[in-house]
């Protein structure tokens, strides 16, 4: 049912509706300006704090000014019915434009993307992040103009019960890896999204998809993407670079923020057009260089003036004789300068060839330099033995590479003060490992080392994978002496000391502060690895007081 009246609006017609709530076109009855009012869900009113984040994040969105960006009038409550009024824009929604349209040409993609990185410039300014950046909120003008609309709002609901049951906010095909694994979101996590979309433009089609969004979010989170060229060669590839830099897993990785990729995307345009106009001149160049010959009344007479033309540089060029060319005149100089050059190459070709032994002596006191030049032993030296002289080699170089592989894989891991390397294709294998390494990333050791065993029994009959078993088994172990190595780490731990500092209040008396701290330590530490016996410690001593606070 539609209401009548929301506040001072007049209420016309609906205009849609979702989970965040319904929208209606609505006329202020005392101004008579047309807006758009958007009424919340009432389960909303009912979450703790809600009202007072609603109303500063609407403050917040009401500061903003800026033409990409839908401008919000006002907000209030009626009847336990929270609402909010924004500006009415005519046009289609993203998600409506590609499901009609399919593909939008990439000059297009670049038109919109520098409009929204103008909205989110300045939303992040002022310290709004959006959290939920997707198609659908995304409306397009008849002529051009793009508006973002439900700033800020996402932020007001992820600041409920949501968060705290572990909950995440936003939609899973345009999600950041961070929000994903329930991380807070950055201005950077929305520039993930903005890549995503910017992928949706050039290919009809998310990054990742699959039959649930807890599957698409795992992906978000593993996952390799099919560059945007492999389905749309004609887009330029730096355009390509930007939009996979922007889905980068890492938030590090990506473009500092909304303004430095602008700037990116605007220099995309101009390098074509240079690109094209450097063509265009070459090719009108040669054009006009034919024409010119060939045109004119007499193509004779040209012709002629031509030849006589090139005959009189030639005869000018041998007037002018110089003193080298004197020098050079001379058969026992010349003789003596073709010895020297011949003597030159004999040196420059002993020195620049050297033989198999020692080549390999060179590519050993790399490998024996470290893991930084493993990777130049490898490409300089032992691959190029091994492809001259493999029966020769083998025995010699192969433990060697796979020494290399296997500190690579560790590498990849995260075991090492190395970059990890960027691989563009994964076996489920290799996939497997990737997956242990973000739960190591994220503390859970325990995880890590369940995946890494199971990895290791499945790769134990498959000989293919003989070095990416050797990695695993030496990662476990490495992984085994961390934790006998951090068990002093454990003994000055917060956990530790936070259980030590409560039983000190409890023997001092204090048993109002020993409660505070035995509850700050539980809603710390429970479900975290490693922490199962101090969140137990910590629940037994709470019962414990809470049972003598009278």
């Amino acid at each position: 049912m539609i209401p009548e009246q929301i506040g001072q609006y007049a209420i016309e017609r609906k205009i849609g509706s979702g989970g965040m709530g319904t929208v209606y076109l609505g006329r202020h009855r005392q101004t008579d300006r047309v807006a758009a009012v958007k009424v919340l869900p009432a389960s909303l009113a009912r979450e703790e704090g809600f009202v007072l984040r609603f109303t500063r994040e609407v403050d917040a969105m009401k500061s903003l000014s800026n033409p990409h960006v839908v401008e919000v009038y006002e907000s209030g409550v009626e009847n336990d019915t929270y609402y909010y009024a924004m500006e009415y824009v005519e046009g289609e929604t993203l998600s409506q434009r590609l499901r009609q349209s399919g593909r939008i040409p990439w000059r297009e993609v670049i038109e919109y993307s520098v409009q929204i990185c103008s909205a989110l410039k300045a939303a992040h300014d002022a310290g709004i992040i959006h959290r939920d950046l997707k198609p659908s909120n995304l409306l397009i003008t008849p002529a051009g103009q793009v508006k973002l609309l439900d700033f800020g709002v996402a932020q007001v609901f992820a600041s409920g019960k949501l968060t705290k049951t572990g909950g995440i906010i936003g939609t899973a095909e345009y999600m950041s890896p961070e929000q994903a694994q329930g991380r807070r979101a950055t201005k950077k996590s929305d520039l993930y999204s903005l890549g995503a979309v910017m992928y949706a433009m050039l290919t009809a089609r998310p990054p990742f998809s699959g039959k649930t969004s807890m599957e698409v979010i795992q992906k978000h989170k593993f996952g390799l993407f099919d560059r945007p060229r492999t389905y749309v060669p004609e887009i330029p590839h730096w355009l390509d670079d930007v939009v996979c830099q922007c889905l980068d897993k890492d938030p590090d990785k990506r473009f500092p923020d909304a303004y430095v990729l602008s700037l990116r995307l605007k220099e995309i345009l101009k390098k074509v057009d240079l690109s094209q106009e450097d063509k265009t001149s070459v090719s009108g160049t040669l054009d006009g260089t034919a024409e010119t010959i060939v045109s004119g009344d007499d193509p004779n007479a040209i012709g002629g003036t031509l030849m006589r033309d090139l005959m009189k540089a030639e005869l000018n060029r041998n007037e002018q004789v110089t003193t080298l060319h004197q020098v050079l005149d001379n058969t026992w100089v010349l003789l003596g300068l073709f010895v020297l050059l011949l003597l030159g190459g004999l040196w420059w070709f002993r020195n620049n060839n050297p033989t198999p032994a020692q080549q390999f002596a060179k590519g050993k006191e790399l490998f024996e330099q470290g893991p930084l030049y493993w990777s130049q032993a490898r490409s300089d030296y032992f691959l190029p033995l091994l492809e001259s002289d493999a029966e020769r080699w083998s025995e010699q170089i192969e433990p060697l590479l796979m020494q290399i592989e296997v500190q690579e894989l560790k590498q990849d891991f995260g075991l090492t003060r190395l970059s990890a390397r960027r691989v563009n294709k994964m076996s489920d294998a290799h996939r497997f490992l990737h997956m242990a390494r973000e739960y190591y990333k994220l503390g859970d050791t325990v995880r890590a080392e369940q995946i890494l065993r199971q990895l290791a029994e499945l790769l134990r009959e498959q000989p293919e994978y003989a070095t990416l078993r050797t990695a695993v088994r030496e990662i476990l172990v490495e992984l085994k002496t961390q934790d006998h190595d951090g068990g002093q780490a454990r003994e000055n731990s917060l956990a530790v000391r936070g259980l030590q500092q409560a039983r000190s209040l409890e023997e001092e008396g204090k048993t109002d502060q020993a409660v505070l701290i035995l509850q700050s330590l539980i809603g710390l530490y429970d479900g975290a690895a490693g922490a199962t016996e101090d969140v137990a410690t910590a629940r037994e001593l709470l019962e414990k007081l809470q049972g003598q606070t009278p």
